[in-house]
């Protein structure tokens, strides 16, 4: 029986994997969505990237779980692929669906797509915060108008400490055993960093058809891959 560790990107928390827990433990696997410090029902925590890290390596030590998938989502992946090589032997496998990865030395808002001086901005005129998505931020990604609503309706501001931080990792990613799910919606092509971690006979692509929330969108198709990348 393998144990997933479900942790979603920016704005969002536990609640996030609400469609995708039931298929894992149907399979009769664990699944343990996790919120992160300062998101969600944990929104005024203070939260730096380490302290992200901290939260994923902390329900697993605590719950005392072995075979264990880590699953970040988007930013997430950046302190689930720290968390990975902090848990030893606990972990089975990586899963990275659409994320971001860690660079050591590195943050989230260094490698942002559009330059790191447009995010530091968008997060100093919002108080320290980086403002959720609108509706219109989601248009494209085959997302229902219901799906969407909800998104909207419960995201709640990300802290802007955590994007800044840098990453650290003590070996190279590619060490570790991986699953790299790329949603097709949302470009075609992973980014360099996880382009050059695809390189390594440890990492493995899975395509899916959707967009960048496939929690919500394609839910059943993402516990199949996960389940598949738990060797179920």
């Amino acid at each position: 029986m393998a144990e997933f560790v479900l942790v979603a990107g920016a704005w969002l928390g536990s609640w996030a994997w609400d469609d995708v827990v039931p298929h894992l433990r149907a399979a009769g696997h664990g699944a343990h969505p996790l919120t992160l410090s300062g998101l969600a029902d944990k929104r005024g925590v203070p939260a730096g990237q380490q302290t992200h890290v901290r939260d994923v390596v902390g329900v697993v030590e605590s719950e005392d779980l072995r075979d264990v998938v880590l699953v970040g989502h988007s930013y997430s992946g950046i302190p689930v692929g720290q968390a990975a090589e902090r848990i030893g032997d606990r972990l089975t496998r990586v899963v990275f669906v659409d994320s971001n990865v860690p660079v050591d030395g590195e943050s989230f808002v260094s490698g942002w797509w559009e330059g790191p001086a447009k995010l530091e901005a968008s997060i100093v005129g919002n108080g320290g915060f980086w403002a959720p998505l609108t509706a219109a931020d989601c248009a494209g990604q085959d997302l229902t108008d219901e799906q969407i609503a909800r998104f909207v309706e419960r995201s709640t501001p990300h802290p802007g400490t955590s994007l800044a931080e840098p990453a650290a990792l003590a070996r190279p990613l590619g060490e570790l055993p991986a699953t790299y799910v790329k949603c097709l919606l949302d470009g075609a092509e992973p980014g360099a960093a996880v382009a050059e971690l695809l390189t390594s006979d440890r990492w493995q692509l899975v395509e899916l058809g959707t967009g960048h929330w496939p929690m919500f969108s394609r839910p059943r198709e993402l516990a199949r891959i996960l389940l598949d990348a738990a060797g179920s």
